[in-house]
């Protein structure tokens, strides 16, 4: 079982290989999907706010609001983040749940109840539930964290639609599964499922430019 973290597009490469091994119907998708993209982020802090600054606005529309946000400070850090009043902050293009939950996030590793580079040497479920914990991060949240912040090889986000969209294509389904049947889906892709979270976005964009799928 490949334990490394994928922070590389040389482990990336590494359990795409795997994830074909424990699942033949996955080759011809590989072969479709070229180069996956890898989408390491950094992590801490930083790497959280990154995401619930891009949750459910476009991706152009997330890398202006975050280039306009990272402008505020010289680093991006709890510390330096809770220095600026919130009309700043929001100013930025932040919804006031959004500029929320980025303070209960940074209030927490400031206090020490949250401990960031703690995170990586937990089971991923153990890791998952310390981020829920925290007012406004979800599952998706926590999951989109460890995948692409830590780069964790078994993380699959069963609640993205686009995965649970790719999942049922792939099982020959007519109904898009539910997130319940998505992870009892996806159990047979462990411990590549990081790897195949990837290829499954992936695979959602090939398909979309060829057959016009959309949300």
């Amino acid at each position: 079982m490949h334990k490394e973290r994928l922070k590389s597009r040389a482990a990336l490469e590494a359990h795409l290989d795997g994830l074909a091994a424990c699942d033949p119907r996955l080759k011809s998708v590989i072969a479709d999907c070229g180069e996956v993209p890898l989408r390491e982020s950094t992590d801490g802090f930083e790497g959280m706010a990154k995401i619930v600054v891009g949750q459910q606005v476009s991706v152009a529309a997330a890398s202006a609001i975050w280039g306009r946000f990272a402008a505020l400070m010289e680093n991006v850090c709890a510390a330096e983040f809770l220095t600026h009043p919130e009309e700043k902050v929001r100013g930025a293009g932040l919804s006031a749940s959004k500029f929320r939950t980025l303070c209960v996030v940074a209030e927490a590793e400031q206090s020490g109840a949250l401990q960031f580079d703690q995170l990586v040497h937990l089971p991923p479920q153990e890791a998952i539930e310390q981020l829920t914990k925290l007012k406004g991060i979800g599952p998706w949240t926590a999951e989109i964290y460890l995948l692409f912040c830590l780069g964790h090889p078994d993380i699959f986000p069963a609640g993205d639609l686009a995965l649970q969209k790719m999942v049922g294509h792939i099982n020959g389904l007519e109904d898009v599964p539910k997130e319940k049947e998505t992870r009892e889906l996806t159990e047979i892709w462990s411990p590549y499922r990081g790897a195949a979270s990837r290829l499954m976005w992936r695979y959602f964009a090939v398909l979309k430019d060829k057959e016009g799928i959309v949300l």
